[in-house]
């Protein structure tokens, strides 16, 4: 059974930093892609970065790049979030996601990934 537990999350001031973690059990983590996706109240949700694999490639919504950067470490089956310059904006649940089949480099599309964690919430405040 694949599970994903993700930590972090919490309520910070804008201009703050944060930094989300998803740790995932039942899978050999370092064949698949993974993503961090998040969704506002009332909003669908949207992707905001994926990483490969191997790590060596990754991907950014518009809205985050320059100010989050997404990492792994396959040795703890543990994928990072790492976010600066937090706006009020960026408030949401944070999910992260394990993609369906692997070596498929990075993925946008939510429909790509199987298995999701519960998610963590972050709030900015203004």
């Amino acid at each position: 059974q694949v599970q994903l537990v993700e930590f972090g999350g919490g309520l910070v001031q804008a201009g703050g930093s944060l930094r989300l973690s998803c740790t995932v059990s039942g899978r050999t983590l370092s064949i698949y892609g993974m993503a961090w996706f998040r969704q506002a109240l009332g909003k669908e949700r949207e992707f905001e970065a994926a990483i490969s694999a191997s790590g060596g490639s990754t991907d950014y919504a518009d809205s985050v790049k320059g100010r989050f950067t997404i990492s792994r470490d396959n040795a703890k089956n543990t994928v990072y979030l790492q976010m600066n310059s937090l706006k009020p904006e960026d408030t949401a649940v944070y999910y992260c996601a394990v993609q369906s089949k692997p070596f498929r480099g990075v993925r946008r599309d939510p429909v790509e990934y199987e298995y999701w964690g519960q998610g963590t919430q972050v709030t900015v405040s203004s």
